[in-house]
C-alpha cells in the first residue's frame, strides 16, 4: 500500500548517499520533507517523478548541504517531494505495471487507484501552505537543449520560465502532471535539464532553484518578448502499438534515421523526412483533445513519412522503450507574446 511519509526534520543520510537509486535507503514511501526557511511561503520542488532522472535529486541535494551548514538558513521555505522511491531502486522511468507519476496529478483523466490518490493527498497537503511556487525538475532521454515548460500564458508563469532558459513550451496536454495541477495554487513550471547524470545540468538545476528561493516576488519586471522564444505544443506523436519499429534494424514497419535526436529544436519545414516506412505504416499524430490529426501533419510517399506543415519537435528519444512508454516526441509552433 502506497503511503505519503511527510518529514520535518532534514536525515542527516539523505546528504549522503551518492546516488538517487539509493534514496529508498532513507525514504522507504513517497515523501514530503519540510525544510524551514526565512520566507514561511513555500517553494514546492518534485523530484523523481521519473525515477530514473536524478537532476533533480542531486540538484536538491547540492542546495540542502549547502544550507545545512552552520549560519545558513535557507531564504524560504521548501516543501520537497521524493516521488517514485520503488522505481528509484532499479533506477527506472516507472516499474512494469506502475503508471506514470508525472500522468496521475489532480486534473488528469487517468481511473482512479493508489498512485492518484497519493498525489491528490500531495496537493492538498501543499496548498495548505500557500506556496510561493511549483517546480517539477525533470530529464529528458534524448538531445535537447534546457527549457522550462508552463501550462498558462500569464506573467507570473512567463516570469518564472525567463528565469531558468529563454526557451519555453507552452503545453496543454498530457493532462495530469504536477505543474498542471499545481497551476490552481501558485505559478508552476516543469524544468527539462538535459540528459541525467550531466554536471552542468545538475549544477543549472541547483542554480535555478536557489535563485527562486532567494525572490520577493513574481510579479515585479515583466518579460518582453525578445527575452523570451516560446513554442505551444501541437501534437503529440507516438508509434502505433502494433507498428513495429527500429533505429537499426530495416526489417521493421517504420525505420527512423539514427540522429533523428538531433532535429530537437530544429524549425523544420514541410517536407522533412520523418522515418523510411514499409507496408505504408505510419506515425499518429494526437492533439491536445486527444483527436487523431495525423493526416494533416503526416503523410506517406516513396516509402517516406513526412512533415507537411513546418514545426518543431522536441523530446525526440532514441530510447526504444519510452518511445512504447510516452511517446517519440513532441511537435512545437512558435508563438507571439502579447
Amino acid at each position: 500500500m502506497l503511503k505519503l511519509n511527510q518529514i520535518h526534520d532534514l536525515p542527516e543520510a539523505l546528504l549522503e548517499i551518492k546516488n538517487s537509486t539509493d534514496i529508498h535507503t532513507v525514504f522507504d514511501q513517497p515523501t514530503l520533507l519540510f525544510v524551514e526557511g526565512k520566507h514561511k511561503h513555500p517553494l514546492f520542488v518534485s523530484i523523481l517523478l521519473h525515477a530514473n532522472e536524478d537532476t533533480g535529486f542531486l540538484a536538491i541535494q547540492q542546495l540542502l548541504r549547502k544550507y545545512s551548514q552552520p549560519h545558513h538558513q535557507l531564504p524560504r521555505s521548501m516543501i520537497i517531494f521524493f516521488g517514485n522511491i520503488e522505481a528509484s531502486k532499479k533506477g527506472l522511468r516507472r516499474l512494469k505495471g506502475q503508471p506514470d507519476y508525472n500522468r496521475v496529478w489532480p486534473g488528469g483523466d487517468h481511473p482512479e487507484c493508489e498512485e492518484t490518490r497519493l498525489m491528490q493527498n500531495v496537493v492538498d497537503v501543499v496548498a495548505q501552505h500557500k506556496p510561493f511556487a511549483s517546480i517539477d525538475i525533470h530529464n529528458n532521454t534524448g538531445k535537447n537543449p534546457h527549457y522550462g515548460c508552463i501550462n498558462r500564458l500569464e506573467p507570473r508563469f512567463f516570469k518564472l520560465a525567463a528565469l531558468f532558459s529563454r526557451t519555453v513550451v507552452f503545453f496543454e496536454t498530457p493532462k495530469g502532471v504536477q505543474s498542471m495541477a499545481m497551476a490552481e495554487y501558485c505559478p508552476s513550471i516543469t524544468l527539462e535539464c538535459g540528459q541525467p547524470h550531466q554536471p552542468h545540468g545538475i549544477k543549472h538545476a541547483a542554480d535555478y532553484v536557489e535563485t527562486v528561493l532567494h525572490l520577493d516576488d513574481l510579479d515585479s519586471h515583466p518579460v518582453e518578448s525578445k527575452d523570451i522564444d516560446i513554442y505551444q505544443t501541437v501534437a503529440r506523436v507516438i508509434v502505433p502499438r502494433e507498428t513495429t519499429f527500429s533505429f537499426t534494424r530495416q526489417d521493421v514497419d517504420i525505420h527512423f534515421h539514427p540522429e533523428l535526436e538531433k532535429l530537437n529544436f530544429s524549425e523544420l519545414s514541410g517536407e522533412t523526412v520523418f522515418a523510411e516506412t514499409r507496408n505504408n505504416a505510419n506515425l499518429q499524430a494526437l492533439d491536445e483533445h486527444e483527436q487523431d490529426i495525423t493526416d494533416e501533419l503526416f503523410e506517406v510517399k516513396n516509402h517516406q513519412i513526412i512533415l507537411k506543415k513546418p514545426l518543431m519537435p522536441a523530446m525526440l528519444t532514441l530510447d526504444e522503450n519510452i518511445i512504447r512508454q510516452d511517446c517519440l516526441c513532441y511537435l512545437m509552433k512558435r508563438l507571439a507574446l502579447e
